[in-house]
């Protein structure tokens, strides 16, 4: 089966414009997005490729895919002597296309030429904004042993979330009978399949289509050949059913679509867990990011519970609770940090920088002396002054401004923004 692994392509959609998880996604592209600390969201696929001994990986952007570009370039290095890759691919116009992609599969479609320069039996199609660990490898045997033209990865889901996916059905061999995209839930009784005793202890009767997808390679060049078919989820897999052999390949594990601003910051809290569902200390699903040589992370009188602490940081606060503090974070004596995605900066203050800054009456890079911080999420290279109160909740309304943005009563602390001495967010 290694040997198959060889034949497969993988490609990673990079999604749109990424809105929904704005203001995080004003700079960068989503797959650039940092999360746990000191990964970015592209991570996370790319290293589910490598763990499954897939090497051959295109990501497809076309929003702000500088930060990307550079992450992937100084992150994924292979040997001369070796095939394998992670190329960028970002929209471009020719004369064959000259509109920007028009959704998932106009994506893959338009990006077809780079895919066919190589060799491949399989194409892996990945989202670049889900949290999970999976073998491909497991998937791809099963794909080639049922003599499956498509195969879609399916998590069990109860009847609450399954409105919110397209729901397969499938048959006592595990293939796709029929598919509906976000059924109402009186429709629901009509939508259950076989699952794992477990599964349906838990009340998880319905397959969710996770958005991952085995093709083979005929019939994806055959399926790219229709230009009006601009989705997998919404066209061209429920085109493919009772036409095309659809096998489902269900995954038990943990699973999160990273969608929202609600979403991201559950999927990064829930790594200060004392058993996560989402495993970083996994020696057989390693998470690969850029090796930065950081020097190790300095604390003083801190009192740290439940949280996650990356490379290179300066702690001086007084308590951090169930939080993700990211690489070079600088906090300040007497701070209270709780509930909160600190991302970190991007390079430290010199000694002189410092001191200009504190004489001007500027806030140095990081957060400040005395602050209180709970239910926030802290872009990178904020600057936060002395005596900040921020306190997210249910409470506040959704705003958008030049320094924060509140969705779902979370406090988002934009990339870059200066808070100013004594500012209140509550």
């Amino acid at each position: 089966m290694k040997s198959k692994r060889k034949n497969v392509v993988a490609i990673i959609l990079g999604g749109g414009q990424g809105s929904r998880l704005y203001p995080l996604t004003a700079s960068r592209s989503k797959p650039a997005v940092p999360i746990g600390g000191k990964y970015r969201l592209v991570d996370i696929p790319i290293s589910n490729c490598l763990n499954s001994d897939i090497y051959k990986m295109f990501v497809l952007t076309q929003f702000n895919s500088a930060s990307l570009n550079a992450h992937i370039k100084n992150t994924y290095n292979f040997s001369i002597f070796s095939r394998s890759f992670v190329d960028i691919l970002a929209a471009e116009q020719t004369p064959d296309n000259p509109t920007w992609f028009q959704g998932t599969a106009d994506a893959v479609r338009q990006c077809m030429p780079h895919f066919l320069n190589h060799d491949f039996e399989y194409a892996l199609i990945l989202s670049g904004d889900q949290l999970y660990q999976m073998d491909f490898g497991s998937m791809l045997e099963a794909h080639i042993d049922a003599g499956a033209d498509i195969s879609i990865a399916t998590l069990p889901v109860n009847d609450k979330d399954a409105p919110e996916f397209g729901i397969l059905k499938t048959n006592s061999e595990n293939s796709i009978v029929s598919f509906i995209e976000k059924p109402a839930k009186e429709l629901l009784p009509e939508w259950k399949s076989e699952v794992s005793d477990e599964m349906k202890i838990l009340g998880k009767h319905y397959l969710a289509s996770m958005g991952i997808y085995i093709f083979n390679r005929k019939l994806l060049v055959e399926l790219m050949s229709n230009p009006e078919t601009k989705d997998f989820g919404k066209e061209i897999i429920p085109q493919a059913v009772g036409n095309k052999k659809l096998l489902s390949y269900q995954y038990e594990g943990y699973w999160t679509d990273i969608g929202n601003i609600d979403s991201f910051f559950e999927a990064n809290i829930g790594l200060t867990d004392d058993l996560p569902q989402f495993n970083l200390f996994d020696d057989n699903n390693k998470i690969y990011t850029r090796p930065r040589l950081l020097p190790p992370s300095k604390f003083h009188k801190t009192m740290i519970e439940k949280s996650v602490i990356s490379e290179g940081c300066i702690l001086r606060a007084k308590e951090i609770t169930k939080s993700v503090i990211g690489n070079r974070s600088r906090i300040g004596e007497d701070t209270v940090i709780k509930n909160t995605y600190v991302m970190g900066n991007d390079f430290y203050q010199n000694i002189e920088d410092i001191k200009h800054d504190i004489e001007n009456d500027i806030p140095v890079i990081g957060i400040g002396e005395r602050c209180f911080i709970d239910n926030a999420i802290v872009d990178k290279n904020s600057r936060i002054g002395n005596d900040v109160y921020i306190k997210g909740g249910k409470h506040l309304a959704d705003t958008t401004n030049d320094l924060y943005c509140i969705k779902e009563g979370i406090i988002v602390i934009r990339k870059g923004a200066i808070i100013p001495n004594n500012f209140k967010i509550e």
